[in-house]
């Protein structure tokens, strides 16, 4: 059996981090996903969905994005069943969170794009730092090894 969710969107708000009563980090934000097609009108439609994240995932997450950063997301969806405050028994759908990454521009302007997993601490790759004086000439040789 296999449930994978992988889902890029952008944060519909600030994510907040928040502590189990065991002091486990935890945060639940939603994210705006485009579907690929407009309505008659012309206008584009999307799908907001929750979130989980847990323990170093979670820091990464609060301390890194905020309303509308592009969010690339990991994870499987879960199932949980609640009753709400009328006494309505009611089912949430959730998306767990095992890897989040930047995707798009960085803070959403016009800087380099960067990628990164949800290591806690991890600095993000700079793509443009690199010069050619990197990279070195091979010759084209006949005598290829396959």
């Amino acid at each position: 059996m296999l449930n994978k969710a992988i889902l890029i969107g952008r944060l519909t708000a600030d994510p907040e981090l928040r502590s189990t009563p065991s002091n486990v980090p935890v945060t639940t934000f939603r994210i705006a996903v485009d579907r690929p097609f407009s309505s008659k009108g012309g206008e584009r439609q999307a799908d907001f969905i929750t979130i989980v994240a847990w323990r170093a995932t979670a820091e990464f997450i609060c301390k890194y994005f905020q309303k509308g950063s592009d969010i690339a997301i990991d994870g499987s969806i879960n199932t949980r069943d609640y009753t709400d405050k009328e006494g309505n028994k009611r089912t949430a759908f959730e998306v767990v969170a095992s890897n989040v990454s930047f995707v798009g521009r960085k803070g959403g302007s016009s800087g380099s794009p960067t990628e990164s997993n949800s290591s806690a601490g991890a600095t993000p790759v700079a793509y443009s730092s690199g010069n050619a004086g990197d990279f070195q000439v091979i010759e084209e040789d006949d005598d290829l090894p396959f």
